[in-house]
């Protein structure tokens, strides 16, 4: 009789979902993008520019949040969300104009289909793929 208690096998919808700390970690990453936004055009409208304290402040804020949120983005184990939070990194490094860092990782995403969109809204990313 003991046919009579088993349980009935687990279909994929009754597993709880893994990644809930993966959509903590991207939103995470996109307000440490946006709160950045502004020191990173800051960063890139003064590319030549003279050197103040004010500047260097702004510099080292951009470079702590692209760091931090980088630093996130690799515990992120979700594809599709490790690759929209890169997208938002990237997007911080186009706006300070750190094209090197951009292009690093714009080359980490692995989404097609998030690639073309971001060659397509960034026409500064797409001639320097093309190089």
């Amino acid at each position: 009789m003991r046919w009579l208690y088993r349980s009935k096998p687990r279909e994929g919808l009754d597993e709880a979902i893994k990644w809930h700390g993966d959509l903590k970690a991207a939103h995470k990453i996109l307000d440490i993008c946006n709160s950045a936004a502004g020191s990173a055009e800051k960063v890139g409208r003064q590319a030549g520019g003279t050197e103040t304290k004010t500047n260097r402040r702004e510099v080292e804020r951009y470079e702590r949040a692209a760091k931090t949120a980088m630093e996130i983005a690799v515990t992120i184990s979700n594809d599709l969300l490790r690759d929209s939070a890169v997208c938002q990194i990237v997007i911080l490094c186009l706006r300070a104009n750190s094209l090197k860092t951009a292009l690093i990782l714009f080359r980490a995403v692995q989404g097609e289909f998030i690639r073309n969109e971001m060659l397509k809204d960034h026409p500064a990313l797409r001639q320097a793929v093309a190089l």
